[in-house]
């Protein structure tokens, strides 16, 4: 058995609005129904578990009465940080399920070969992440005053569903949460656990790389909700 946990935690800042960017409505539904209709139109026996801040949950059960929205799915509540709603999630996820998958509730358009791709490597390798190419010149900043062009073609911008074994996921995600202290500065971390790949990178077993799909885009600006609408 296969199961994916949707995480769906945005405050929807950069949106500019009161209302979670997950909740916003894109081809006559909220982003976050499209996004749980992509999996189970994969794999109708595909365990759903979302994650949600317990704040927003009153308002997610009514958006589902309002638009009948009665997919299956086992809701589980929001941490502090992405790591630790993915830990609430994994603690909802059935026993019988061998793979896991996390992804961005954000994400509406993962095709069925993106996740095809990410479960199958999985089931190899124990550990896959869906990425695409760079096609844009990008620059490193070395400071506030200089930067430097690096070669695009060493980099992949990474998507999700990103796929593990149950096993390994589970055992990465016993780690403690850590973050880092920037150089030069105490006060100033970073986050080291930025996504499920380095939470299993940290744990000492290494990630294969699939072909994401370019419409995989995460919703997160106003401009984001437009070009939403013209995939849909």
């Amino acid at each position: 058995m296969n199961a994916v946990i949707i995480v769906a935690g945005g405050k929807g800042l950069r949106m500019g609005g009161d209302i979670p960017k997950q909740f916003l409505p894109i081809g006559g539904k909220p982003v976050l129904m499209h996004t749980i209709d992509r999996f189970l139109q994969f794999d109708v026996s595909m365990q759903v578990v979302l994650v949600l801040p317990e704040s927003q949950q009153d308002y997610w059960r009514t958006l589902c009465d309002e638009y009948h929205f009665s997919q299956p799915y086992i809701l589980a509540n929001g941490g502090e940080t992405r790591f630790h709603s993915v830990k609430n999630g994994l603690a909802k996820v059935s026993s019988a399920a061998t793979l896991i998958g996390v992804h961005d509730g954000v994400r509406p358009f993962v095709s069925n070969e993106t996740i095809q791709a990410a479960y199958d490597a999985a089931a190899l390798t124990e550990a896959a992440v869906p990425v695409v190419n760079v096609v844009e010149t990008i620059r490193y900043i070395v400071n506030d005053n200089e930067s430097k062009t690096v070669p695009r073609s060493a980099y992949r911008l990474v998507q999700t569903p990103q796929v593990f074994s149950a096993s390994l996921l589970r055992a990465a995600y016993e780690q403690p949460y850590v973050k880092e202290c920037l150089a030069g500065s105490p006060q100033a971390v970073a986050e080291v656990f930025t996504d499920d790949a380095s939470v299993v990178e940290k744990y000492g077993h290494p990630v294969t790389l699939v072909s994401g799909n370019r419409e995989n885009i995460k919703i997160t600006t106003p401009f984001d909700l437009v070009i939403a609408s013209a995939l849909l």
